[in-house]
């Protein structure tokens, strides 16, 4: 019975992930085929204070939009070697992040492969880095080798000689205030979608 339950979840889950996005550059596309993330992006945005265009840029590098991304095996030879890291879903978040992330926010039932969750993490964390590294919540680039290096590595300023992730960093920020300008144009379509949103309960 407690077998059949498990596949009967785990085909359940397999049906709700969501398809990533097919234009994944423009984010009012982004929201158009994903109408829910707006809602998440903005609910995380209200609850952390960091900017649901950033919140998204973030999703992006680090997942490309892909609810079972993980890192990939590392070999020897023919031998499998494991992976990097036990990074894993949308925000790439790894268990130590995430098992602070529920003690403080609760939450048993929270996922990793979860957007809503996912970008509730995200500005959790970065809502950390602007209290523990004064890093401003509009500072996609900084925002970002903090949350790759963790709170002490870029303290120690770690990413300075990893020149790779400062050219993701970069890409970050160039995303991040592309989707920014984007979602200016179109947010009106998705802040007021709903029947009841209407007067004040629009926005």
């Amino acid at each position: 019975m407690k077998r059949t339950a498990m596949i009967l979840l785990v085909l359940a889950l397999a049906g709700c992930a969501a398809s990533p996005p097919k234009q994944q550059h423009d984010l009012c596309a982004v929201f158009d085929q994903h109408p829910d993330w707006y809602d998440y992006a903005k609910q995380s945005e209200d609850r952390w204070g960091v900017p649901a265009h950033i919140l998204m840029a973030f999703v992006r590098h680090e997942s490309s939009y892909r609810h079972d991304a993980k890192p990939p095996f590392e070999w020897f030879l023919f031998i499998p070697l494991g992976r990097p890291s036990s990074a894993e879903g949308y925000a790439q978040i790894q268990d130590p992040a995430w098992k602070d992330y529920r003690r403080e926010t609760g939450g048993l039932f929270k996922s990793r492969s979860d957007m809503e969750d996912a970008l509730d993490f995200v500005g959790w964390y970065n809502h950390k880095s602007n209290r523990v590294l004064g890093i401003s919540k509009w500072d996609p680039k900084n925002l970002y080798l903090a949350y790759h290096e963790g709170h002490g590595g870029y303290r120690r300023g770690t990413y300075r000689n990893k020149r790779w992730l400062l050219r993701v960093a970069d890409r970050v920020d160039h995303t991040a205030r592309e989707y920014g300008a984007q979602l200016r144009r179109c947010e009106e379509r998705f802040k007021c979608r709903r029947w009841y949103q209407v007067g004040p309960l629009c926005g």
